[in-house]
C-alpha cells in the first residue's frame, strides 16, 4: 500500500540552515523537496563522482567490463588469424621482403591443382589435406586461381602474441579479483556520497525570503511518524506547520507491504512508483507474477533448482552481488515447484503417467481436455480473463474514489458490461441461474452499461460528444480486449515448450544408453542431461521473467488505468562513516 504522507513547511533563520538539516538527518524520515539533478558545479561534481563509484562497483561485481570484453575479442581475432596461417608455418618474412620478390599464397581444390604450374613459375607446395592444396608462388608467374590475402604475421609471431594476450587477460582478471576486496569500502563511500548529495540539494532548495534573512523548506514524512516528529520539531529553532499531503503537492511515494509482497516491489519500481492518488500494484504483482512465472516454467524440477539457488544466494555461497534478490528467487522457485506438480512435469518427465505417484497427488494435476482443447490452455485463458476483470474492478474502485460516482459512470459502464457479463456467463454455464434469468440479466446489464458508456461517460459534456467518445472507446476496447485475452496463451505455450524441450533432452540422453550394456553411453548420458537441462532452465527463466512482466505491465496496467509516475521517497539521513 502507499504510505500516507504529511506535508511540513519550515521557516527558520538562514544562519541556522545547516544545523536544521543536520537535525533532520538525525530523524531520518523527512524528505525535503528538491531538484533531482545538480544545481551548481559542486553538486555536478558530487553526482559525477557518485556515478563513477557506482559504475566501478558494477564493473567489479560483474567481473567483466568493456575493456575485458575487448581483450577477449582481441584474443579471438588472434586465434582466428593463427588458424588461418598455421598451414604456412614459420618463415623469415623480413628476408622475403628484402629480396624484393612478390610472394603470393594460394589454396585450391586438389582436382584443380595442376603440377605443370611449377614449370612456368617458382611454385612451392606446402600442404595437401582434405582435398585441398596449399602452395606459394614467387614472382609474377600466371596462376589461374585467386590468391589469398598476404598474412600479416607468421605462426611463431602469432604464438608469441597469443601468449602475451593470455597474460594480459590473466593479469586483468587478477586485478578485478583483487578489487573485490574494495567493494565494501566503495559501497560505503557511494552511500555516504548519495546522502551528502541529497543533503546538499535539499539545502540548495530552501527559498530565501526577507532579504535572505529567512529560509523556507518544504518537506514530507510518513504520517505514522507524526507524533515523534512533532516532539522533535517543537525543540528546533524554527516555525513549522503540517497538513495531510495532497496530489497537488506531489509528495514522494513510499510503499509499505508485508514481507512477502515487499519482495516484488523491485518489479513495481521497474515500471514506476504509483501517483499519490493511485493504487499500489505490488500486491497484485506478487500474486500474478508468481503464478505466471511458475506457469511459464511449468516444471517442478526446475522449481526445486531455483529454490536451492535462492537459498545459496541468500547464504552468500554464490552471486553475492545480488544477495538482496535471494528471497524473491526462493519464492519463485517454491511457486514453480508447486505449479510444476499441478502441471505434472518434473525435469521433462510426465509424472502423471508414473504408476507410483500417489492418487491424492494425481488428483490436483491438470490433465485431459475441455471441449476438445487442452485443459492447461483453457486454464491460461481463464486466468487471463480473471486478471483483466480484476484490473477493471480496480480501475473502477479508484476512479470512483478520485472522481466520484458521477464522474466515473463511463468506467462503471465498461466494468458492468465486461465483468458482469463474464460473471453471468460463468453462472449460466454452471447452471446456477436459468436461461430465462440469464436473458433478462444480460439485457439489464447491456442497457445500464450503454447509458454509462455512451451517454454519461463525462457528465460535463453534451450527450452528442459523449456518444462520439463512447463509440471511439468502444472500438478500441472491443478490438484490444480480444488481443489482451489471447496474450495469456503464452502461459500455456511457454510451459509446453519448456516441457517438450526437457523431454527431448531426456530422450536424447536415453538413446546413448542403447541396450543398457555398460559403455561410453553411460558417460554421455549424465553429460547430456546436465547440459541439456541447464540450457533449458536458462531459456525458461528468461521467458518466464519477460512474458509475465509484459502481461502485468501491459495488459493489467492498461486495463486498470495505472500511471506509475510517482516521485521516489528519499529521506535525509546521516550516513555512518
Amino acid at each position: 500500500m502507499i504510505e500516507k504522507m504529511t506535508r511540513y513547511d519550515f521557516i527558520l533563520l538562514s544562519g541556522r540552515k545547516e544545523e536544521f538539516l543536520d537535525a533532520l538527518c538525525e530523524l531520518g524520515v523527512v524528505d525535503i523537496k528538491h531538484s533531482s539533478r545538480p544545481v551548481d558545479e559542486k553538486s555536478e561534481a558530487m553526482l559525477s563522482r557518485l556515478e563513477a563509484i557506482r559504475a566501478e562497483i558494477q564493473r567489479i561485481e560483474r567481473g567483466s567490463d568493456a575493456h575485458l570484453a575487448e581483450l577477449q575479442q582481441d584474443k579471438k581475432q588472434l586465434e582466428k588469424e593463427a588458424a588461418a596461417v598455421a598451414v604456412w608455418g614459420s618463415y623469415d618474412r623480413e628476408k622475403l621482403r628484402s629480396l624484393g620478390v612478390p610472394v603470393r599464397y594460394f589454396c585450391v581444390q586438389e582436382k584443380q591443382f595442376d603440377p605443370q604450374w611449377a614449370e612456368s613459375c617458382a611454385l612451392q607446395e606446402i600442404l595437401r589435406e582434405k582435398g585441398k592444396v596449399w602452395f606459394v608462388v614467387l614472382g609474377d608467374g600466371e596462376i589461374p586461381a585467386t590468391p589469398l590475402p598476404v598474412p600479416a604475421h607468421d605462426s611463431s609471431e602469432l604464438e608469441i602474441m597469443l601468449a602475451l594476450k593470455d597474460k594480459e587477460i590473466e593479469y586483468y582478471k587478477d586485478e578485478l579479483d583483487a578489487r573485490r576486496e574494495d567493494l565494501p569500502a566503495l559501497r560505503s563511500e557511494a552511500d555516504s556520497l548519495a546522502s551528502d548529495l541529497n543533503l546538499y540539494l535539499a539545502g540548495a532548495s530552501g527559498e530565501a525570503v526577507a532579504d535572505n534573512a529567512l529560509t523556507i523548506f518544504e518537506g514530507y514524512a510518513p504520517t505514522i511518524e507524526r507524533d515523534r516528529l512533532k516532539k522533535a520539531f517543537d525543540k528546533m529553532e524554527c516555525l513549522w506547520t503540517s497538513a495531510p499531503a495532497t496530489l497537488e503537492d506531489d509528495p514522494p511515494i513510499k510503499l509499505r507491504n508485508n514481507k512477502f509482497v515487499s519482495q516484488f516491489e523491485v518489479l513495481t519500481y521497474m515500471y514506476g512508483r504509483p501517483d499519490y492518488n493511485e493504487f499500489d500494484p505490488t500486491p497484485y504483482l506478487s500474486v500474478f507474477f508468481l503464478l505466471f512465472f511458475a506457469m511459464c516454467m511449468g516444471d517442478a524440477g526446475y522449481g526445486l533448482l531455483l529454490t536451492i539457488l535462492g537459498i545459496l544466494i541468500g547464504k552468500g555461497v554464490i552471486l553475492n552481488g545480488v544477495k538482496n534478490l535471494a528471497p524473491l528467487v526462493t519464492i519463485l522457485g517454491v511457486g514453480t515447484f508447486i505449479v510444476g506438480i499441478v502441471m505434472h512435469t518434473f525435469f521433462g518427465v510426465d509424472i502423471a503417467a508414473l504408476p507410483w505417484i500417489p492418487d491424492f497427488l494425481k488428483a490436483v494435476m491438470i490433465t485431459g481436455t475441455i471441449a476438445g482443447f487442452e485443459a492447461q490452455m483453457v486454464l491460461s485463458l481463464v486466468i487471463g480473463v480473471l486478471h483483466l476483470c480484476l484490473a477493471m474492478v480496480v480501475k473502477t474502485v479508484y476512479a470512483t474514489r478520485n472522481l466520484g460516482f458521477l464522474g466515473s459512470l463511463g468506467v462503471w459502464g465498461w466494468t458492468l458490461l465486461i465483468v458482469g457479463g463474464v460473471a453471468v456467463g460463468a453462472l449460466a454455464l454452471l447452471n446456477v441461474i436459468s436461461a430465462a434469468a440469464t436473458k433478462w440479466i444480460v439485457i439489464v446489464l447491456g442497457v445500464v452499461s450503454a447509458l454509462g458508456i455512451f451517454l454519461f461517460n463525462d457528465i460535463r459534456r453534451s450527450p452528442l460528444k459523449n456518444i462520439g467518445s463512447g463509440l471511439w472507446e468502444a472500438y478500441n476496447t472491443v478490438t484490444g480486449l480480444l488481443g489482451d485475452v489471447l496474450s495469456y496463451l503464452r502461459l500455456y505455450a511457454l510451459g509446453l515448450a519448456g516441457g517438450m524441450l526437457g523431454k527431448a533432452f531426456n530422450d536424447i540422453a536415453a538413446m546413448t544408453l542403447g541396450d543398457g550394456s555398460f559403455g561410453i553411453g553411460w558417460l554421455a548420458f549424465p553429460i547430456i542431461l546436465v547440459i541439456g537441462h541447464a540450457l533449458n532452465l536458462a531459456m525458461c527463466c528468461l521467458g518466464a521473467f519477460v512474458h509475465p512482466l509484459r502481461l502485468n505491465f501491459l495488459e493489467f496496467f492498461k486495463n486498470s488505468g495505472y500511471n506509475g509516475k510517482g516521485r521516489t521517497y528519499n529521506a535525509l539521513t546521516k550516513q555512518q562513516q
